[in-house]
């Protein structure tokens, strides 16, 4: 974890591109969203072989590669399982259908292969507070989310480029991933929000009492599930994810999935569903 330097994503994913260098070298990599390329470009730095698509190809700016059209709401325009490592850098976010890019994402990756997302973090306490008090990104900043500011590009021609109207957290990011195929293999450090380090120094023993209070009564009306072991693997991996540091503190997610393939069958746990809902 970093507490000083910049805060700007583009520089860590940098970092870990050129830290991983002999890993990089060689392998199919789509980057996506590529804005300007300055991804596409490091990557081809270290010999990856780039596949470059951006919803606005004619901002991306790195000689020698091609950047093509992509519409994430869409089908990627690439066959399956080409792809080695999928990087989606500050573009979840923007997705109206999330887990359908998820799926998508899934698709192109052989297996085994590797899907980086990074994503403002919501789920830092310095977010979770300004939700709380005013249901936006950064209060007394920015207005909460609306048709004025959060419609960052529209023309005649194309769907509309939507800014931060679809924030999500980690919990949400993890279950989309499990849904498509996908287990969280690492969560990677970047900048610390320091008003998020400082309340989480003061929050952090009422988290863990609220996380470990949930976790064990949802464990007890589980208690005669045939399916206890995983419900209990699955519910101990969202109650770990709750209390770690990087993603109380951190300005961005930056988390790297790793396609599984073993069978999804995800039936079995709603067949023994609880009957009481809450509504």
């Amino acid at each position: 974890m970093y507490f000083s330097g910049t805060k700007d994503i583009k520089w860590y994913v940098n970092k870990h591109i050129q830290d991983n260098a002999a890993f990089y070298n060689g392998l199919t990599v789509v980057d996506v969203p590529a804005g300007t390329g300055i991804t596409s470009e490091s990557l081809k730095k270290v010999g990856a072989n780039v596949i470059a698509l951006d919803l606005f190809p004619e901002f991306f700016k790195v000689d020698g590669i091609n950047c093509v059209y992509c519409n994430l709401n869409e089908r990627i325009p690439l066959e399956d399982a080409v792809a080695d490592v999928v990087i989606c850098q500050e573009g979840i976010e923007h997705m109206p259908d999330q887990l359908k890019a998820f799926k998508e994402f899934y698709r192109v990756l052989k297996p085994g292969g590797k899907l980086i997302i990074t994503t403002p973090n919501y789920s830092n306490l310095k977010a979770k507070l300004s939700y709380l008090l005013t249901e936006s990104e950064y209060f007394n900043k920015i207005m909460p989310p609306n048709e004025v500011d959060d419609l960052w590009f529209a023309d005649d021609k194309r769907e509309m480029y939507y800014g931060h109207l679809f924030l999500l957290g980690i919990q949400k990011l993890r279950t989309f991933g499990r849904l498509s195929g996908f287990n969280i293999d690492k969560i990677h450090p970047g900048r610390i929000n320091g008003t998020a380090f400082l309340l989480t120094l003061w929050c952090y023993p009422s988290i863990w009492i609220s996380n470990i209070i949930t976790l064990r009564k949802n464990l007890r009306k589980k208690k005669n599930n045939p399916y206890l072991v995983e419900i209990k693997a699955i519910y101990e991996e969202i109650y770990k994810l709750n209390l770690n540091f990087k993603i109380l503190t951190g300005i961005h997610l930056f988390i790297e999935f790793e396609k599984i393939e073993e069978e999804l069958n995800f039936s079995k746990f709603k067949k023994h569903a609880d009957t009481n809902f809450i509504t």
